[in-house]
């Protein structure tokens, strides 16, 4: 499976928009998130503040809203260019349950394992799921975005692409802010309009977000991400979660197996098993209701049964290497250990071990590399380009096997 940027970045629950688990931290705010001067956006924001007025919002909270709101350049570039690059599905799951996000999931679910136990009693999801979707939404809380959303929203909205859908997200936006749960200083959010620890919109905080720390504030904005992890799990329980069930697991698909893969094809767990799927770590399949199987990476590559509480994890964002990752991550948290089946070579003939080694050669010849996690993201490929430039070769930043045997 190739995923593209769109399809596979990480973050809005529900929605159509879908987000991404990032390989770095993201850089500070850049210049062009700064609101500009722009008369169109202005003159719609007078048109809608009419509009706002007439669906029950109070013109004292619409103008304090719009106080220092503007426009924002910044939105509509990264709304443009979300398809710009594609990942492969073993990429997507190397980024999200990376050592580093499994560490701090674990160090964190050990941290708040008591309020992840209250809230596993009053929604049925296990702790390990809600730590996941926080660390592929936010990175347990270091990664929650600093964008205005009043902002991010009415320029998205006067932009016009998908004009409709986020003047729904602004006027839930304010009235979020009229049923006094935050201020429009601290409604910040991602470029899209997610926000908190577990990247709501605002239409899913007004369905699902919940107010669990008893402080009459369902605050996801706070430090405090006890009523973001609370709505995450409310989420899940809303749209469908069955208590004590599992998501999936990995499983090892015998010889010649054929399928039928994919969600549109599900049998029972005793069909699967009289087919010969078998747990991948050993052990007997779980009886979770019907199940599907996946294979994201073809047949050769690693398989996941899939049962209904998949689904409802996709319903968070419908990407199956979201809902994929979010298991993986989740078993990662509470214990397990990596993918067991090996991935095939990419399109360059190259294997993740390949591909980490590659990163260390070019690191080691003096053109940083990064984190050698076997992801040619754009600063290994500047790495190549560098090199190959150092050395009288052909300027592609493509990585291959001649490549990494001249780095050896």
């Amino acid at each position: 499976m190739t995923i593209t940027r769109r399809a596979a970045l990480g973050g809005l629950a529900a929605a159509t928009l879908t987000g991404c688990v990032s390989a770095a931290p993201p850089p500070a705010r850049a210049p062009s998130m700064r609101a500009v001067p722009n008369d169109g956006w202005s003159a719609w924001v007078e048109g809608y503040k009419a509009r706002a007025r007439g669906r029950g919002l109070s013109p004292a909270v619409v103008d304090a809203a719009f106080r220092d709101a503007g426009y924002l350049p910044g939105v509509i570039e990264r709304d443009r260019n979300q398809t710009e690059f594609t990942r492969t599905f073993e990429d997507y799951l190397a980024i999200a349950a990376s050592d580093e996000r499994v560490s701090k999931g674990r160090g964190n679910a050990r941290a708040r394992s008591a309020t992840l136990s209250r809230i596993e009693q009053a929604y049925g999801v296990a702790p390990e799921v809600v730590a996941a979707i926080w660390g592929l939404e936010s990175f347990y809380g270091e990664r929650r975005g600093d964008i205005p959303v009043v902002s991010a929203t009415s320029t998205l909205a006067y932009d016009g692409r998908r004009g409709q859908f986020f003047e729904s997200q602004l006027t839930a936006a304010l009235r979020i802010l009229q049923s006094g749960d935050t201020t429009p200083g601290r409604m910040v959010g991602s470029w899209a309009g997610a926000m908190g620890h577990t990247q709501f919109i605002p239409t899913s905080y007004l369905a699902h977000a919940v107010d669990f720390t008893g402080d009459g504030r369902r605050d996801i904005w706070s430090d405090d991400p006890t009523d973001a992890l609370a709505s995450a799990a409310a989420y899940l329980a809303d749209s469908g979660w069955r208590r004590g069930q599992p998501w999936g697991l990995e499983v090892r698909l015998p010889a010649g197996f054929s399928g039928p893969f994919g969600r549109g094809s599900t049998r029972s767990v005793a069909a699967w098993r009289a087919a010969g799927v078998t747990p991948a770590r050993g052990g007997a399949l779980p009886e979770g209701g019907a199940a599907s199987i996946l294979a994201p990476s073809g047949a050769s590559g690693p398989a996941f049964m899939v049962f209904r509480n998949f689904s409802v994890i996709l319903r968070y964002n419908n990407a199956e290497s979201y809902a994929l990752g979010i298991g993986h991550l989740s078993d990662r948290i509470a214990g397990a250990g990596p993918i067991t089946a090996s991935f095939p070579p990419d399109r360059f003939g190259l294997t993740i071990d390949d591909r980490k080694a590659l990163q260390r050669g070019l690191t080691r010849a003096g053109f940083d590399a990064g984190t050698p996690d076997g992801v040619l993201g754009p600063q290994t490929e500047g790495a190549i380009r560098a090199y190959q430039r150092a050395n009288g070769l052909p300027e592609t930043g493509a990585p291959s096997r001649g490549l990494l045997a001249r780095l050896g």
